[in-house]
């Protein structure tokens, strides 16, 4: 019987020899080294990829071991929501004995790829994410690293996730003003693209499609996430020739259209109604308080540290872990006018 021959482990030496660099350059991009071109990094990572480089697995548990910080990037610093999502996080890991390095991408695929490129040039035991969709070379770089990760505020069948079915949150905000009797909708979105907020709208034209109601392009507005913005953006609906007698906009853009109605004396919800997404502490004290999607945010934080810290310890985390949604239905919805 002839004895296999065992497949020859993969190396530094390979990977710089795909990548077309010495093997001081891979050793110094493995290790994270700031002085690196950027190229040269990416001609490193894309070859560890390639090849399935990973660095030699015990040695990467000691470093999981001995690491004590770990990592997360947020779109941005403005969102309430991101912000208590990562107190929940970092006071988990802080119980645990982990410090939190944060960095912020602005909506920025390229920014997101450069902060996490430098806070991986430490130590870390693990690393959290905001949404799925991303530069290759993040995942690239956190698997030839060995550094676990989790997206977060997704639902991601490809990498390990914790979140929402943002689809599913799009439906739940049209049902309820279909219930009331609405069939004149209007959709104030931000203009930073992002997987979580696309799949929502997409969501909310799934189910109004069900019902044979089409949003008019004049009535989906894209503005930045301030509240001044979703001031801007009711002036904008309410001048229309026919305008919406429902509105859905995250809770920032909400509370801009709701400040602007009742400047405007727009009675809501008598004759226009207004749903948030998001549901941050604020909405409920505005007057009409604004009915919302309520996004656990603090889950979130919570369940990533979780899975994090479980993944470093080196035991089995589940792929998906989804957090549910609830609808808060206040005062600023009510039956469609005659």
């Amino acid at each position: 019987m002839r004895t296999r021959t065992p497949t020859k482990a993969i190396t530094v030496r390979d990977v710089a020899k795909v990548a077309g660099v010495s093997v001081a350059t891979v050793s110094r991009v493995l290790n994270g080294n700031e002085t690196v071109d950027l190229a040269l990094k990416d001609k490193v990572t894309e070859a560890a990829a390639r090849l399935k480089y990973t660095p030699h697995a015990a040695a990467r548990a000691l470093a999981l071991r001995t690491a004590t910080t770990v990592g997360a990037v947020i779109p941005t610093l403005e969102n309430a929501n991101f912000a208590v999502g990562v107190g929940a996080l970092q006071k988990r890991l802080s119980a645990a004995g982990y410090t939190l390095l944060l960095g912020s991408s602005n909506y920025d695929p390229d920014e997101e790829l450069r902060q996490i490129q430098s806070l991986a040039s430490h130590a870390l035991a693990g690393f959290m994410l905001v949404g799925s969709r991303r530069d290759r070379r993040v995942y690239e770089l956190l698997h030839m690293k060995g550094i676990p990760y989790v997206n977060t505020w997704v639902r991601d069948g490809g990498h390990p996730s914790i979140g929402f079915d943002n689809e599913e949150i799009g439906r739940t905000a049209a049902r309820h003003l279909l219930a009331l009797g609405h069939t004149q909708f209007a959709v104030i979105a931000q203009n930073a693209p992002n997987d979580r907020a696309e799949s929502r709208i997409a969501g909310i034209r799934e189910e109004l499609a069900t019902r044979g109601v089409v949003i008019p392009p004049e009535r989906f507005v894209e503005h930045p996430h301030q509240i001044a913005e979703g001031q801007r953006a009711l002036r904008r609906l309410v001048a229309l020739p026919n305008p919406p007698t429902a509105i859905i906009a995250s809770d920032v853009l909400a509370f801009g259209a709701l400040a602007e109605a009742i400047h405007l004396r727009i009675d809501v919800p008598g004759r226009l109604s207004i749903l948030g997404i998001q549901d941050i502490e604020f909405a409920a004290h505005l007057n009409p308080p604004l009915t919302a999607i309520r996004l656990p945010a603090e889950d979130i934080g919570t369940h990533a540290a979780d899975v994090l810290l479980a993944a470093i310890a080196g035991n089995a985390v589940a792929q998906t872990v989804p957090v549910p949604h609830y609808l808060i239905e206040r005062g600023s919805t009510g039956p469609a006018p005659k």
